[in-house]
């Protein structure tokens, strides 16, 4: 007689995915606030192919909708980070994020990458233009682990090599930050506008210090 006394989830990687309420006003004045920024700058190249990527750390500047979504994002990672561990305290510890804007133009996408260094990456959608089918507007991530093709035929959903979603506006994904991930080519004739961020932790400093 078998009795299954307990199952473990080993090496999970999570990916979060939570909504700001009453986006629609807060995406409409970051939409402007991008419009500003890039009459201000031409931006920088990152991952990004034939698109913009804002430059320095986006969660300095003082507009109130980008203030919001630094206060969601903050939020976000710490919930996350309760959610995978009741060993530490987040509060306790030291928080840099650092947080920059995607405008992908038709055509526009961003080539596969990590963020090294960083604990949690994160997306905020402010603009995602609609399709019926294809893969224009999806974020694609990739397992990090080796050594799994023959788990393929049990067709098992843990052990898949890749997993992709097309989160709409309003909508945050949290993931950690070693995760290979890209975003497939914007087929449509409008612009695909997102907020991505990186939560890095550090030890809180000693008294005196």
């Amino acid at each position: 007689m078998l009795e299954h006394q307990k199952t473990e989830a080993l090496f999970s990687t999570p990916l979060l995915r939570f909504r700001v309420t009453d986006h629609e006003a807060l995406d409409r004045d970051l939409l402007r606030e991008s419009d500003r920024l890039r009459a201000e700058d031409a931006g920088v190249s990152k991952s990004n192919r034939s698109g913009w990527h804002s430059r320095g750390n986006l969660f300095e500047d003082t507009a109130p909708s980008i203030q919001k979504v630094k206060a969601a994002a903050l939020d976000a990672v710490f919930r996350a980070t309760e959610h995978v561990t009741k060993s530490v305290d987040p509060a306790d510890l030291r928080l840099k994020l650092f947080a920059w804007m995607n405008a992908n133009p038709p055509g526009g996408f961003n080539a596969p990458h990590t963020h090294p260094g960083a604990h949690w990456s994160g997306v905020y959608y402010v603009s995602q233009p609609a399709v019926e089918d294809g893969s224009s507007g999806m974020i694609e991530f990739l397992d990090p682990r080796s050594d799994l093709p023959n788990w393929r035929i049990l067709d098992a959903k843990a052990f898949r090599p890749k997993r992709r979603i097309r989160p709409v506006a309003g909508e945050m994904v949290l993931f950690p930050s070693y995760l290979v991930h890209w975003v497939y080519p914007n087929e449509t004739d409008q612009e695909r506008v997102t907020i991505a961020f990186n939560a890095t932790f550090r030890k809180p400093k000693s008294d005196g210090s």
